[in-house]
């Protein structure tokens, strides 16, 4: 027995005790002092219900109204039954035999007139349910018919928001949890509305059966006169009806209050204050009411007290404003540093390229000095930005105390890409090979750190005389930046992220939504476009015009997902721009292949099992290499260092692999399978890797025809 009280909750007993309670009310005969006790606890709750209404900031703060209207509903019918009783059997020994709340409901609220008791009751009556009942129930369903078509949009937008990541799985179930209630709660607030309506024809209906069986009662079971029949039973009928009328009516404005609400940070009471301390607002009353007053048959000492309280709120909300706008343009004050507290700046790096200077060559990021290393680096970034395609990351330039005063060093991701040392208060004349060498210039020995030139830091006052002898001169900010160019030009992969990828993807969905939809978010993620577009930049094609690269994708996707072969496709479309970048429109591509046996030999070869590829023996590797780079070189040497570039023109399945070997070892060769090569493109065929002898006196390790002997054993040390 007491696991099952302790297993009970209080609050589990309230709702099934206070039915019961409604029911006892209007079955079993009450006291008239219990009575007085219901009457108040009525009027207190309607009381509390509508302040519950102006304190909520959104309707949904309230969501239990229509439940709560219901039962104040109920509380109050079981009164007016109860007093009905009451007023009914007792009412033959006088006003004050049904409790001394209608007592005094009828000698005070009607001065003991019933006439007149009924003609306020009419008008309460009127205002409850014509003008305030009405309008709370069209709104009501004028609200629930708006919520319930807008549910299905809204659903969608909040799956809208999931997919694109917008916000959690939790943040999206809470938010179909709102909505689905705000829809419940406006349907039941439609229906609540009816039973403040159909309270108000109520209490009409038992205010009129209380005046009719009260004078039948009167006279003819306790023998007064209609008169005194009159005084006794309607006095009491209308007290009761008023005492409940008055709950009745705080109920009504409750209803709406909460249906008239628009959601808002602050309660009714802010959000009506806040709408009204525009101090525009009180100008054109105080105004109007001044001339009012001006009319001689007005009462100036009304109106004019009016329109100077209007005066003085139009003067005081000005100030008021005035002074807040002068506080908002005041700098925030800056809390006092707690020198035990760590900042994470301090600590990370959010940025991924970082120039480091140490402390001599501070001055250059000076803002007073002009800064010049600040404008060159952004139009560093801005360059690289053009040649890549995609809009580079922010640099950072900071001082480090750990480098040598006039050092400096490129990070990129934190590993140090390069650095130098410059000096601020000389020029770096540079000899790119035009110098003359017997120019008359001293200075500091140097190389340039770009280029590896021959150099010298002279001082800026032979800068004429060094121009004039062949040399190019420069300042430090321009060493920096040039050096920073080149050391981040051939890292575009490195500075393309997700990021990145998605400003690209939102640019080109300005103009062709469809064509990035067919692509991303499905079936690619962000992180497999962004891998497929770090492919292109390694093998040197630029992203620049992401709309031929895209519209590929969107073609090949149908036919394969995997990275590798995308690559391929991608690289198969844009044949024409690789070789619009290594020769002109009308010129001859220079090519060069591998020898068919050779080519062969290294298609059949080791192959590696984590991807397919074949795989270079190293020492055959490095040959090739070395002999491409001889054909290169002796190209450049003959026709200048204008000279178009070379592309060497393999199987498909070879690309990879050679790619690979010839992006470290020899740079400036392109690789290219024969299918990306275009059917309308000139070549001219200058050299064949293992089919041509080796130069007699050349010491680099070389192929000759396999006809001659294997291409392993043509190897030289």
């Amino acid at each position: 027995m007491n696991a099952l009280i302790r297993a009970i909750q209080p609050g589990t007993l309230a709702m099934p005790s206070g039915i019961l309670m409604l029911i006892v009310l209007m079955v079993v005969p009450i006291p008239a002092f219990l009575l007085d006790v219901f009457f108040v606890l009525n009027i207190a709750l309607s009381v509390a219900v509508l302040m519950a209404a102006m304190n909520a900031r959104k309707p949904l703060d309230f969501s239990s109204f229509p439940t709560v209207l219901l039962f104040a509903t109920l509380l109050r019918l079981a009164l007016n039954v109860a007093s009905t009783r009451v007023v009914l059997v007792h009412g033959h020994e006088g006003t004050s035999a049904a409790g001394h709340v209608i007592e005094a409901s009828g000698a005070f609220l009607i001065g003991g007139n019933f006439v007149v008791g009924l003609f306020v009751f009419m008008i309460l009556m009127i205002i409850n349910l014509v003008v305030i009942t009405k309008g709370a129930g069209r709104v009501s369903e004028v609200s629930a018919r708006f919520t319930l078509d807008a549910l299905p949009g809204k659903q969608m937008a909040i799956d809208a928001d999931l997919a694109a990541g917008l916000v959690t799985a939790d943040e999206a179930k809470a938010r179909r949890s709102e909505v689905a209630t705000e829809a419940d709660f406006y349907g039941s607030m439609d229906g609540a509305s009816k039973f403040v309506k159909g309270d108000a024809v109520a209490a009409l209906l038992i205010l009129g059966v209380n005046i009719l069986a009260g004078f039948c009662l009167g006279m003819i079971t306790h023998g007064l006169s209609a008169g005194d029949a009159a005084q006794r039973y309607v006095s009491l009928a209308i007290g009761d009806a008023l005492v409940a009328q008055v709950p009745s009516l705080l109920l009504s404005i409750a209803a709406a209050v909460i249906v008239t609400r628009v959601s808002d940070s602050r309660d009714l009471a802010g959000q009506i204050g806040g709408q009204f301390s525009d101090p525009r607002v009180f100008l054109p009353v105080a105004l109007i009411l001044s001339a009012i007053a001006c009319i001689p048959a007005m009462p100036q000492r009304v109106f004019m007290p009016a329109a100077g309280l209007a005066f003085w709120l139009w003067h005081t909300l000005r100030r008021r404003q005035s002074a807040a706008a002068t506080q908002a343009a005041l700098p925030a004050p800056v809390a006092p540093a707690d020198p035990a507290r760590i900042e994470l700046d301090e600590v990370s790096d959010h940025t991924l390229v970082t120039v480091e200077l140490g402390y001599a060559l501070v001055q250059l990021v000076d803002e007073k000095r002009g800064a010049p290393l600040v404008g060159r680096v952004t139009g560093v970034r801005k360059q690289l930005s053009q040649g890549f395609g995609f809009v580079l990351p922010q640099f950072r330039v900071r001082d480090c105390l750990d480098l040598p005063p006039h050092d400096y060093r490129v990070l990129l991701g934190g590993v140090a890409l390069g650095g130098a040392s410059v000096r601020t208060d000389l020029v770096l004349a540079i000899d790119a090979g035009e110098a003359n060498p017997r120019h008359p210039l001293t200075g500091e020995t140097t190389t340039d750190p770009s280029f590896g030139c021959p150099a010298l830091w002279i001082n800026p006052a032979q800068r004429d005389i060094a121009i004039a002898e062949g040399f190019l001169t420069v300042d430090a900010s321009t060493v920096i930046a040039t050096h920073l160019n080149h050391l981040l030009s051939t890292r575009g992969p490195a500075l393309l992220g997700p990021d990145e990828v998605r400003a690209l993807l939102d640019g080109v969905k300005v103009r062709a939504a469809g064509l990035v939809e067919a692509v991303y978010p499905a079936p690619l993620s962000l992180a497999a476009v962004t891998r497929l577009l770090r492919a292109l930049l390694e093998d040197g094609i630029p992203i620049a015009h992401p709309l031929p690269i895209l519209a590929s994708l969107a073609l090949a996707l149908p036919q394969t997902q995997d990275h590798a072969a995308l690559v391929e496709q991608l690289r198969i479309d844009l044949g024409a721009l690789i070789t619009a970048r290594l020769c002109g429109p009308s010129d001859r591509l220079p090519v060069v292949t591998l020898e068919a046996g050779l080519e062969a030999l290294i298609a059949g070869g080791l192959v590696d099992p984590a991807n397919g590829q074949p795989v270079l023996e190293p020492d055959l590797a490095r040959s090739i290499a070395t002999r491409i780079t001889a054909v290169s070189d002796e190209r450049e040497a003959r026709l200048g260092a204008g000279a178009p570039g070379i592309a060497l023109i393999v199987q498909p399945r070879l690309r990879r692999p050679l790619a690979a070997l010839l992006r470290v070892r020899a740079p400036a060769c392109a690789v290219m399978s024969i299918a990306e090569l275009p059917e309308s493109q000139p070549v001219e065929v200058i050299a064949v890797i293992g089919g041509d002898p080796p130069p007699a006196p050349s010491l680099a390790p070389s192929l000759v025809s396999p006809s001659a002997q294997s291409p392993y054993e043509s190897i030289a040390a």
